[in-house]
């Protein structure tokens, strides 16, 4: 997540076998394969291990799991489509795969994947308190589904559990199922992250309550923050009682240079093709972008995860990948507004918490200040908490038990802001509104 800007040095390559026009038509027919046709009618939860009708068949090297159905059972958000149990021992509960129905931008039915693990203790009156992690950046194929790893698909999942809090994780259209992930598109991950609660209030054995908090970092924290933004309208039956959004990504319009000079720059081909996938040719198109040796890289993102699209992209200088600012450019500018955190017009009676490591080298700290104090403007409660000396992913364990406290105090009605201070390391600089 960085800043927008134009390379400078641009030099044109041929596209040699793989043609401007044939590496359009081929995301534009991820997206629509991604919005799988459906159909009306309703939706019984499925049973642990079942699916329903023709199905697209799993992606190579995936379980049978992932495996789509031609025509969706139902069109309603958080319809369940199938779970299946998996045995993980590591794990303090029962985890269950699950693929439910979720929503594009354009409102239409999609199948999504993740998981769902309950506790072991047993379920109180009302049911779980449910957290729902939306995870950070580890690319846009099928392959890089944190769900196919439970293990560690959710950082502190035991000690979330362990609270007696039911754990939900989508793995976020496009990866699992067909088509790429709309990377850094914050209305389709938050409907995403949202929905899958839904789909575990219709498993019987899953005990879920209508009572949830949500929580991600990096990619995850844009995922949390539209989730508070759009919560109350998109799931009014459900009750959000908390975000947390670590480090999260904002000031698209300022951030480009600083991931054009950092490890981090693949983060731009992702987010290009990410927007293409969400709005399609018409409104994103790829070519304004991306030069033609742009366009001949696109296919590595179906085909590998973050360490693979680091290798292939940091193969050839990013002046030779992107020809032009989109916020330069008419059609694209609007789109990455839409998706900035920063362009949030009201706030929410849902407490929001940022944390961060005061040495994040992929999320500027000055960034998310600037962020807190918009927020603020527009009457957002935030608490804002920075650990002094801790990266972008090593300051999650540090902040951990400090988040823990605070979402706890969220489930039993506590103040806000919270009084409590974060006690991870000290010297832990905190801002409220």
């Amino acid at each position: 997540m960085r800043t927008w800007k134009r390379p400078h040095g641009r030099r044109r390559e041929p596209v040699g076998r793989v043609s401007l026009g044939k590496v359009l038509g081929m995301v534009s027919a991820a997206v629509a394969t991604a919005m799988v046709g459906s159909a009306c009618g309703s939706a019984s939860p499925a049973r642990p291990g079942t699916s329903a009708g023709a199905e697209i068949p799993a992606p190579s090297g995936l379980p049978g799991f992932y495996a789509v159905p031609r025509t969706l059972p139902s069109r309603t958000p958080g319809a369940v489509i199938k779970s299946a149990p998996v045995a993980d021992s590591a794990v303090h509960g029962q985890v269950y795969r699950v693929m439910y129905v979720s929503t594009t931008l354009q409102g239409q039915p999609v199948a999504v994947t993740g998981l769902v693990i309950v506790p072991t203790t047993p379920p109180p009156s009302g049911g779980y308190p449910v957290v729902t992690w939306g995870h950070g950046t580890d690319g846009m194929a099928d392959k890089c589904a944190p769900s196919l790893q439970p293990t560690t698909a959710v950082p502190l999942v035991n000690s979330l559990l362990d609270q007696g809090w039911e754990v939900t994780a989508s793995d976020y259209q496009g990866e699992g199922t067909p088509g790429l992930l709309p990377y850094l598109v914050g209305g389709v991950a938050a409907r995403n992250t949202i929905d899958i609660v839904r789909a575990a209030r219709q498993l019987p054995f899953a005990h879920a309550s209508n009572r949830y908090a949500v929580w991600g970092h990096s990619e995850g924290g844009q995922t949390a923050l539209f989730a508070l933004h759009i919560g109350a309208s998109y799931a009014p039956e459900l009750r959000q009682v908390g975000v947390v959004a670590g480090a999260p990504p904002s000031q698209f319009n300022l951030i480009y240079d600083f991931l054009k000079a950092s490890p981090y720059r693949y983060y731009l081909i992702m987010a290009t093709a990410g927007f293409n996938v969400a709005y399609g040719n018409t409104q994103a198109p790829l070519g304004q972008v991306l030069t033609p040796a742009g366009m001949q890289i696109l296919p590595v993102l179906g085909q590998s995860c973050s360490s693979g699209l680091k290798q292939a992209i940091d193969a050839k200088p990013l002046s030779d990948l992107l020809k032009a600012d989109p916020f330069t450019l008419p059609a694209w500018k609007p789109l990455l507004e839409a998706n900035d955190p920063e362009q949030f017009t009201t706030g929410t009676d849902v407490p929001l918490l940022m944390p961060q490591g005061g040495n994040d080298e992929e999320i500027p700290v000055a960034s998310t200040q600037l962020l807190a104090a918009h927020l603020c403007a527009i009457h957002q409660s935030v608490e804002r908490w920075i650990y002094p000396g801790q990266t972008h992913a090593g300051v999650v364990p540090v902040y951990g038990p400090d988040m823990i406290r605070w979402i706890a105090d969220r489930f039993a009605g506590g103040p806000s802001p919270d009084p409590m201070h974060p006690t991870g390391e000290p010297g832990v600089q905190t801002s409220t509104c």
